[in-house]
């Protein structure tokens, strides 16, 4: 197996894939598996149906899924580097908590975007047992979602947002009290955009000029106008209406140089307190914004 140091050390896959495991919970992954020139086992990752099967089976490996199925065309994203995100989470909330990561469901997360594969809920449950409230634009990804937990037995909070303008208003009620949010933006300005990200990446490996996406995605999963900064700041201006209602607000960020102007929005927004936390996703290094409006002598969990 291919250690991957980058990943957070509670992070189940920094050792790699353990195909064998992965292929006796998800037999059919092995019609995928090959070997890469140094002779280790891996999958094509220019092939969306071997990705989708590789999600599968490390949901079904690591986290106790028996059903994990998306419709054609929305985005698998890869498990490893997401799962990141719940780990560093845990311990941004451990600073809350006497530096011990927070477990049980008396920890509360809300889950912007969550998508038809509801990745986040699903390995944050798994791993700390946490209260998931889950939201998206999108009727399908909603659907998709629901039939997952139905199928798997689990208790997620799914809810839809009417209104694309809005991020937290019409989906945080009046008796909502959350630890933490997450979201995954959508990084793109335009579908443009979006398209010559998705043949940058197809060059680098090595498949040509292909617009197809192995990681799928619909519009509103990949670009929204005025790309990560213009959605992050809207979030960042509508999380100062539930002030009370989140002792932490988080976003991922795709691009370092985005921190810039968005320090600028914070700052208007006059918060107590902000982070850039640092980490990988799957092969590149990442982050998540986080800020509170709580002073630090009211924090606690």
């Amino acid at each position: 197996m291919a250690v991957k140091p980058m990943l957070h050390p509670r992070n189940q896959h920094r050792e790699g894939y353990d195909f064998d495991r992965l292929m006796a919970k998800s037999p059919d992954l092995a019609a995928y598996v090959t070997l890469n020139p140094r002779g280790q086992r891996t999958i094509d990752f220019a092939d969306a149906q071997a990705v989708r099967s590789l999600n599968g089976a490390l949901l079904r490996a690591h986290y106790d899924l028996e059903f994990w199925e998306i419709p054609p065309g929305y985005l698998c994203p890869p498990i490893p580097g997401r799962v990141d995100y719940i780990h560093y989470l845990a311990d941004l909330l451990a600073g809350e908590n006497g530096g011990r990561p927070p477990r049980g469901a008396q920890i509360s997360a809300l889950d912007i975007g969550t998508g038809a594969s509801l990745v986040y809920p699903l390995t944050g449950q798994h791993e700390y047992g946490w209260r998931f409230t889950a939201v998206d634009i999108d009727p399908v990804s909603i659907a998709s979602a629901r039939e997952i937990c139905r199928q798997n037995d689990l208790s997620i909070d799914l809810r839809l947002q009417s209104n694309p303008e809005d991020i937290f208003r019409g989906v945080i009620r009046r008796d909502d009290l959350f630890h933490v949010t997450l979201c995954n933006p959508p990084f793109h300005a335009s579908p443009e955009a979006a398209e010559s990200g998705s043949r940058r990446k197809w060059r680098n490996l090595g498949r040509g000029n292909s617009g197809a996406l192995n990681f799928g995605g619909q519009n509103a999963e990949l670009w929204c106008p005025g790309g990560e900064v213009g959605f992050v700041a809207r979030m960042i201006e509508q999380s100062a209406e539930f002030s009370e209602q989140c002792l932490w607000f988080t976003c991922l960020i795709s691009k370092k140089d985005n921190l810039r102007p968005l320090s600028r929005v914070l700052d208007k927004a006059a918060v107590a307190e902000t982070r850039v936390v640092d980490m990988a996703q799957g092969q590149k290094e990442s982050r998540f914004l986080a800020w509170t409006y709580y002073p630090k002598r009211l924090r606690r969990l």
